[in-house]
């Protein structure tokens, strides 16, 4: 199962707050359980219900999940560690429990129900998380692809025309890339475009997001008016001669800058960033320029 995504491939630590064990001659009801794992396809969500169910069950006081490159993780890290692998026909599941006591033969054939039971909402819920990461993300880049940016904007400016902060576009286009492939192919130009894609992410702060909408065109949104958004451009700018990988094949861009304006729509607000980016490449290229209105 292929977990690539976004910004971002890193486990994922999830807490979820552990009850106390209630009582261990408590009748457990299959029906509830498998509706309760079945009620979300958050595969976080899912597990916190697992570690729930197991709270109220069995004297599990936490437990770890790994699944190739996702960790997910519940309640305490103290107790008696019991190590088990649960697996179907396509993924294993790592499971590490902390007991606050060794479980008897009749919980332990509890366990083995409940962990029967957790496989497929749990894999139904990773494969809707692929799938939706899938819809909204660059396969090549991990940047939010045209499609999310549509999503992402829209919801921006909303927040901005209640007066809910500033917001600001940064259009970007690599200079000369098209050259860059007719010389080295399409290979390079993925290179260089992956490369130009994490250097956005750290060039960008925690507030902004990324977007590939295009062949070599970018789009950031900013939070925050055209000064926020200059720091970003300067920043991105001032990062390019320090990635060997771009200076190799001498890689610059042009940037655009607007700040949205009440009920501005995004196409609107897109063209005049747009506009402002042609300007910087008028003006020389590897520069930054703000739209005047």
């Amino acid at each position: 199962m292929d977990f690539a995504s976004t910004s971002e491939l890193y486990p994922e630590d999830y807490w979820y707050r552990s009850d106390a064990y209630l009582n261990m001659d408590l009748e457990l009801d299959l029906v509830q359980v498998i509706q309760q794992l079945h009620g979300s396809l958050d595969p976080r969500t899912v597990f916190a219900c697992f570690g729930k169910i197991l709270g109220q069950q069995l004297p599990v006081k936490g437990l770890q999940l790994t699944l190739e490159k996702q960790k997910f993780v519940w309640g305490r890290h103290y107790g008696i560690e019991l190590q088990r692998t649960i697996a179907d026909k396509q993924d294993q599941f790592n499971m590490t429990y902390q007991l606050a006591m060794p479980l008897s033969k009749t919980q332990t054939a509890t366990l083995n129900r409940l962990e029967a039971i957790l496989i497929q909402p749990l894999s139904n819920a990773i494969k809707y998380q692929n799938m939706s990461k899938q819809a909204m993300f660059d396969s090549l880049t991990g940047l939010g692809n045209r499609y999310y940016y549509t999503q992402v904007i829209s919801t921006a400016l909303a927040r901005a025309n209640r007066h809910q902060g500033k917001v600001s576009l940064v259009v970007i286009d690599l200079d000369k890339f098209k050259q860059l492939n007719d010389i080295y192919g399409h290979k390079a130009g993925d290179y260089v475009l992956v490369e130009f894609a994490e250097l956005i992410n750290e060039a960008i702060r925690n507030t902004d997001q990324a977007f590939r909408v295009g062949g070599d065109e970018f789009v950031i949104i900013a939070q925050g008016d055209t000064q926020a958004a200059e720091i970003v451009c300067q920043r991105i700018i001032d990062m390019m001669p320090k990635h060997a990988q771009l200076t190799e094949y001498d890689i610059q861009c042009s940037l655009g800058i607007a700040e949205a304006i009440p009920e501005q729509h995004a196409d609107n607000l897109y063209d005049r960033a747009d506009k402002a980016m042609y300007a910087a490449k008028a003006a020389g290229r590897n520069c930054y320029r703000i739209s005047e209105g």
